[in-house]
C-alpha cells in the first residue's frame, strides 16, 4: 500500500462523500478506492469511516486523521512545488464545465495562450447548458452565471455581464423597434427556457423591477441556438452581453431597450471545497480570473 496515495484517496472521499466520484477523479475503480482505504484502516488499527448504503460519516478518529492528512498533503505539495517547480510548471488533466456558447466564445479561444503558459496541463472541456454535479461527473471547475443556489461549492466571482435586448437589422426593419418592454408583446420573442420562467421576462424602470409576458414561435434551452436564431433574424430576445457582444460590435445585432435592463449577470468559477486544491486547478482558475478581470474582453462586460 502506498500510504501517501491512500491518504489522498481518504481525503478526497471525505471531501466528495463518494467512493465512485473519487474513482472517476483518479481514473481508478470504486473497489480499488475502497480496498486502499480498508488497508489504511487496517494499518492504522482504527476505523476511519462509518459506511452505509446512502452515506459516509467520519468516526471521531477519522475526523482527527482527516485534518492531519490534509495538512500533510498540503506540505507535500508545497515541497514538490519548491523542488520540482510545479507552481510554474503544473501538469495533469483539468476537467472543466461550461455552457455551450460560453465555452466556444470565451474559453476555447483563450486556450492557446493558456497552453503557452502551462504546456503540461491538459483540458477536458465539457459543454452543456444544464447544471452539472461537479462531484458526480468528476468536474474540477465549472463556469456558472447568475444567482448561485446554496451549496458547499466555493465560488470565485470573475466579472459581471450586462443584460441586453437585441435583434437583427432585418428583423427590426420588418417588425419595428420597441421603445418600451411592453412593446415586446407584439413581437416574436425567442424564449430561452434555461432562465427560469419561460413566458415572463424581467426588466426594470426607475429602479423597480417589472415583468413582461412574452411569446414567440421558438423556445430553446441552448445558448448557442439562441445566439444563432437572433443573428439569423428569427426574432428578438434578451441575452447576456457575453453571448452577443461581438455580434453587436460587428453590426449583426442591434441593441434596444437599453434603459430598461435589469442588473448585470455575475459570472463565477466554482469548485469543490477542501484545502488540497491541486496546483493545476489553481493555475487554471487564476488564468481565467485574470483573463476576465477586464470584462470588456468578453463582450463588453462591466
Amino acid at each position: 500500500m502506498d500510504r501517501l496515495s491512500a491518504m489522498n484517496m481518504f481525503v478526497r472521499v471525505v471531501e466528495t462523500g463518494s467512493f465512485s466520484a473519487v474513482a472517476k477523479e483518479l481514473s481508478s475503480t470504486q473497489p480499488t478506492i475502497s480496498k486502499n482505504i480498508a488497508e489504511l484502516e487496517s494499518w492504522l488499527g482504527a476505523k476511519l469511516l462509518n459506511r452505509s448504503t446512502r452515506s459516509l460519516r467520519l468516526t471521531e478518529t477519522g475526523a482527527d486523521y482527516y485534518e492531519r492528512c490534509v495538512a500533510i498533503l498540503q506540505d507535500v505539495e508545497e515541497a514538490e512545488q519548491v523542488v520540482g517547480q510545479l507552481q510554474t510548471q503544473p501538469k495533469g488533466m483539468v476537467r472543466v464545465s461550461a455552457v455551450v456558447a460560453f465555452g466556444r466564445l470565451h474559453i476555447v479561444p483563450r486556450l492557446e495562450q493558456f497552453y503557452q503558459q502551462y504546456p503540461d496541463i491538459k483540458i477536458d472541456l465539457t459543454l452543456n447548458d444544464r447544471v452539472v454535479d461537479l462531484v458526480e461527473e468528476g468536474i474540477d471547475v465549472a463556469f456558472r452565471m447568475g444567482i448561485l443556489p446554496d451549496s458547499n461549492l466555493i465560488a470565485k466571482r470573475l466579472c459581471a455581464s450586462p443584460i441586453v435586448t437585441v435583434a437583427s437589422h432585418q428583423y427590426l426593419k420588418h417588425h419595428g423597434i420597441p421603445v418600451h418592454p411592453r412593446d415586446l408583446r407584439e413581437h416574436n420573442y425567442i424564449v430561452y427556457s434555461g432562465a427560469g420562467s419561460i413566458r415572463e421576462t424581467q426588466f426594470q424602470e426607475n429602479g423597480e423591477p417589472f415583468y413582461v409576458k412574452v411569446n414567440g414561435n421558438l423556445t430553446t434551452n441552448n445558448t448557442e441556438a439562441l445566439r444563432i436564431a437572433l443573428i439569423s433574424g428569427l426574432g428578438i430576445s434578451r441575452a447576456p452581453r457575453w453571448l452577443v457582444g461581438d455580434a453587436i460590435g460587428s453590426g449583426e445585432l442591434v441593441e434596444v431597450l437599453a434603459a430598461f435592463q435589469p442588473a448585470p449577470l455575475d459570472i463565477f468559477a466554482v469548485y469543490s471545497p477542501g484545502r488540497h486544491l491541486p496546483s493545476k486547478v489553481r493555475c487554471f482558475i487564476d488564468f481565467f480570473s485574470a483573463q476576465f478581470g477586464d470584462c470588456s474582453m468578453i463582450g463588453g462586460c462591466a
